[in-house]
């Protein structure tokens, strides 16, 4: 997916209203998860990702810094966001528990 003309979510933007079931792509731009749920709001939020899995079993949660993501729109105004790490790396990350 080209992301170059996506918009940019701004901080106020980055709340669990609007990026919660954002789907996450990775390095290799395939999917490698979904937000779950947020952990505070703007720029120090932390956002708990469900990585791996199929239909939600069997996925590892694990929580990242918003702002070690890239979220925005793209052309349908869809939320999602773009990250330089795998699945595989996100995987070996400590499990988040609620």
């Amino acid at each position: 997916m080209d992301h170059t003309n996506h918009v940019r979510l701004g901080e106020t933007e980055l709340n669990e209203t609007t990026l919660k079931d954002a789907t996450v792509f990775g390095a290799d731009d395939h999917k490698v998860g979904k937000v779950s749920h947020l952990h505070g709001t703007g720029d120090g939020a932390q956002a708990v990702i469900d990585v791996g899995g199929f239909l939600g079993i069997g996925s590892k949660p694990v929580a990242i810094a918003v702002n070690q993501l890239d979220f925005m729109r793209d052309e349908n105004g869809e939320v999602h966001a773009v990250t330089g790490w795998t699945k595989d790396t996100l995987k070996d990350m400590p499990e988040h528990h609620h």
